[in-house]
């Protein structure tokens, strides 16, 4: 195994974390934001305020995202596997 193959299995790797991570991170920093423009405009300053409804954002990407998700990390781990196998050779 070659060193240019090692930096392309780490790139892909790290773009499949970054890629399958953004759709639940978008939606919580979303809920975030809209939530503290509504605590600066009503002056509550309560921080459980955000904490149900960024899980539940979360929760809702997860099952929107999810087949997506999954078919993204199956499509890694196959081709991680068959390079596993073409490098006994």
């Amino acid at each position: 195994m070659n060193p240019e193959s090692v930096i392309h299995i780490g790139k892909t790797a790290v773009q499949t974390i970054l890629l399958t991570a953004a759709p639940m991170l978008i939606a919580a920093m979303v809920i975030v934001l809209v939530i503290s423009i509504f605590q600066a405009a009503t002056q509550i300053n309560e921080q459980t305020m955000t904490f149900i409804p960024k899980i539940v954002a979360v929760f809702i990407t997860l099952l929107i995202f999810g087949p997506w998700i999954m078919d993204m990390l199956v499509t890694f781990t196959t081709g991680i596997i068959t390079q596993i196998a073409s490098v006994g050779r």
